[in-house]
Parts: C-alpha cells; sequence; structure tokens
C-alpha cells in the first residue's frame, strides 16, 4: 500500500519504524517538518508533496489541537477513496467526518505508549464506509506495534482510553510507589528503585508467556496462606481504600475525560 504519515512525533516514529523494518508499505512519504529518515520522503506541508502522489492510506498522528486547521486540505483524498487513519485522541470521527466527507472511510485508534518497542495496545473503531480490505489495511498498520483488538461502538474508545490508552503511565507510578515504600521500611534508594522496576517488568513478561493464566490465579500462586504477600495484599485489596476502589475511581475519572474531550 502507499501510505501518507502526516505527524511524526514519538508515536509516529514508533508507526514508520515498524512499517519499514516489516516491509508493509510500498510507498511512504511523509508530512513533518523535521527529518526522520533519510531513506524515506518528507515534506513540509501537504503543497511540498509530488504531484502523482495518491495514498491507498493516511494517518494523522499529529497533536489533537491542530486538526481543525488542516484536516480539510485531505478531502481531495477521499475523494479518491483513500483511509484516514487517526491516532489523535479526543476527536471522534464525527469530527473527521465533518471535514473529510460523510463518506470518508474513517479509523479512530488509541494506541498506547509500549507502541515504541513494538509492545503496544491498540483499540480501533471504523465507520460505516471502511471495507473489509481497509479493515486488513489498518489492522496490519496498526498491530505492527503490538496487540490490536476492534471495538464496534466508538463509545467504547473512552474506557479503552482510561484503561491502555493512559494504563502505562499507572504501571510507572506503582513503580515509583513500590520504590519509595521499599526506601521507607529500609532499603537504599538505588536499590528499591531496582527492585521495584525489576519485580514489575519480571511479573509483566511471566504474565506476557501465560497467557491463558488469569492474573488472579499468578497472584495467587505467588501467594502463601500466612505468609508476607498475603500480609501485603490483606492491605492492597481491603474493601475500603484499597487498589480495586483506587482504580475503580481513577479509571471513571480518566474515562469521564476522555468523553469531554471528545465532544
Amino acid at each position: 500500500m502507499n501510505l501518507l504519515l502526516v505527524g511524526c512525533g514519538k508515536m509516529g516514529q514508533a508507526l514508520l519504524t515498524r512499517w519499514i523494518d516489516l516491509k508493509l508499505c510500498t510507498e511512504i512519504h511523509v508530512i513533518e517538518p523535521a527529518a526522520i529518515d533519510a531513506a524515506v520522503p518528507h515534506v513540509h506541508t501537504l503543497d511540498d508533496l509530488p504531484d502523482n502522489c495518491k495514498p491507498d492510506v493516511i494517518i494523522f498522528a499529529v497533536k489533537p489541537q491542530v486538526l481543525p486547521d488542516m484536516t480539510a486540505a485531505y478531502k481531495r483524498f477521499a475523494a479518491q477513496g483513500a483511509l484516514f487513519i487517526s491516532i489523535a485522541a479526543g476527536k471522534p470521527i464525527s469530527f473527521f467526518e465533518s471535514h473529510l466527507g460523510t463518506d470518508a472511510a474513517i479509523v479512530r485508534a488509541m494506541p498506547n505508549t509500549p507502541a515504541a518497542i513494538g509492545q503496544g495496545m491498540t483499540v480501533a473503531c471504523a465507520n460505516a464506509f471502511v471495507n473489509d480490505a481497509q479493515k486488513k489495511q489498518a489492522q496490519d498498520l496498526l498491530s505492527a506495534v503490538g496487540d490490536f483488538v476492534w471495538v464496534p461502538q466508538e463509545r467504547l474508545l473512552d474506557p479503552v482510553t482510561a484503561l491502555s490508552g493512559s494504563g502505562p503511565a499507572y504501571v510507572f507510578l506503582l513503580i515509583e510507589a513500590m520504590a519509595a515504600a521499599g526506601e521507607k521500611i529500609g532499603l537504599d534508594p538505588a536499590m528499591a528503585a531496582r527492585l521495584a522496576r525489576q519485580t514489575v517488568i519480571g511479573s509483566a513478561a511471566l504474565a506476557r508467556e501465560t497467557p491463558d493464566t488469569s492474573a488472579a490465579s499468578l497472584r495467587e500462586n505467588v501467594t502463601s496462606p500466612g505468609g508476607t504477600t498475603a500480609a501485603a495484599l490483606a492491605v492492597l485489596m481491603r474493601d475500603a481504600g484499597g487498589m480495586q476502589a483506587l482504580f475503580d475511581e481513577a479509571l471513571a475519572a480518566a474515562a469521564q475525560r476522555a468523553e469531554e474531550l471528545s465532544r
């Protein structure tokens, strides 16, 4: 497929690198002021593209606040049958339909930052004008940076954003909190940070290597009755103010904010 990548920040670069490595595209053009890769044609504006550039897929990987001023300029590609994929947070499919045409083929996707190392989680929703071939194109491109799943309704992208889109920050906070707690019980700060980081890395790797084992079972496998882990979990899993209650409140707040940003 011929591809046009609009914007090449951290997420755009992660996608671009994987597409090149996997040889998913016949031709790639990038619209980005900064030079990205000498092997990839990159221009500063849409007007700088070659006259014969007719992309099959256009990916918007820019900050959402710049989209209102630039999206309508790509409407001519909709008339040529191009598929549009947006990874810009907070911009609903209806926004793109209003700028590109109500019959434009549009996919809205929510990746997360581990995509930078090919370990991301991307969730996407397509409008009614995306055909089966285009859905495969979108899935091939977005799954290049990790796991991928479709959702049937766009409204589900708000809780998706709360869970997996923002989720890496929760894991990094967990590392911070474990390290800080380790310091408070007597560990050297560097040692506490090292132990916390590798414990999370190793536990995540174990979960990845045992996909048929639930997280609850993995937790139970570590927990001996009456032991040290059980003592800690009794605090973390208490009904009032425990970890589940905090996550319930946190994800509800994130989902509500995602909904507000999409209006």
